[in-house]
């Protein structure tokens, strides 16, 4: 991330211009309401550059966010201008999280869960959402959903964005480990300062694993979680074969 220096930020915030994060943050505002009462207070492991973060505080939570980059809590912190007392960043790695507080909600967005590839990894997320909740606080995620992952293989895509200062192309080459549930998603980047007329290129590689119900029950069992709502993201609808985004909502 370094290389980017300050490009990567506006790298970031316009390869995701399109991400509708109002309607997301309302959506899950939603199925907390929906099933929690009285929540004040939010954690958001994952929180990236804090955008998610953000609009929570303004819909009128305590937030405090976690991530792992560095580079993106850089970003996450500018967020906090005139709202210091009720939003807050920390760095840390989700297996190591121990914030010495509990919160009414939980929430890990944007695929978070699909990064905890390995069994170890994935149970001690929960175990650490779980030891971060309030007696019968929620934690709510979304994730790859394996069925749908099946049923619509992963292909090469080419994304091409720009704004007035520089032009990107992301290329994402996947390849799929169906005995392992994780995909390699190879991205190369090449983002063109149109000033300098500079290129950089950036590889990255992202391993997402997709979960299937029976597994993710089996840990919500282990870890001392209760299953209260299973929807296809951004609605309603039970999850199905075309549901490559699921969100769960589970109780502590």
């Amino acid at each position: 991330m370094n290389q980017f220096g300050d490009l990567y930020s506006q790298y970031y915030d316009l390869l995701y211009s399109d991400k509708d994060y109002i309607s997301e943050v309302k959506y899950v505002d939603s199925l907390i309401k929906a099933n929690s009462k009285n929540t004040k207070t939010l954690l958001d492991m994952g929180c990236g550059t804090g955008k998610h973060a953000e609009l929570f505080c303004e819909t009128g939570y305590e937030v405090h966010g976690i991530d792992l980059s560095e580079g993106m809590l850089k970003i996450a912190n500018q967020r906090r201008e005139g709202k210091e007392d009720k939003l807050h960043f920390s760095h840390s790695n989700i297996q190591e999280l121990n914030l010495n507080k509990n919160f009414d909600v939980v929430v890990s967005l944007f695929h978070v869960m699909s990064y905890q590839n390995s069994n170890s990894e994935l149970i001690k997320a929960f175990e650490v959402a779980k030891n971060h909740l309030n007696n019968d606080g929620i934690f709510v995620f979304d994730f790859w959903y394996g069925p749908a992952v099946l049923t619509d293989l992963p292909t090469t895509r080419v994304k091409r964005l720009e704004n007035e200062n520089i032009k990107v192309t992301r290329i994402a080459e996947p390849v799929i480990y169906a005995k392992k549930n994780i995909v390699d998603v190879n991205y190369d980047i090449f983002i063109e300062d149109k000033v300098s007329n500079k290129i950089i290129e950036k590889k990255e590689l992202h391993k997402m694993r997709y979960f299937f119900d029976t597994e993710l029950e089996m840990i919500c069992e282990k870890v001392g979680f209760k299953i209260l709502n299973k929807f296809e993201w951004l609605s309603k609808k039970k999850p199905n074969f075309n549901s490559w985004n699921v969100v769960w909502i589970i109780k502590n």
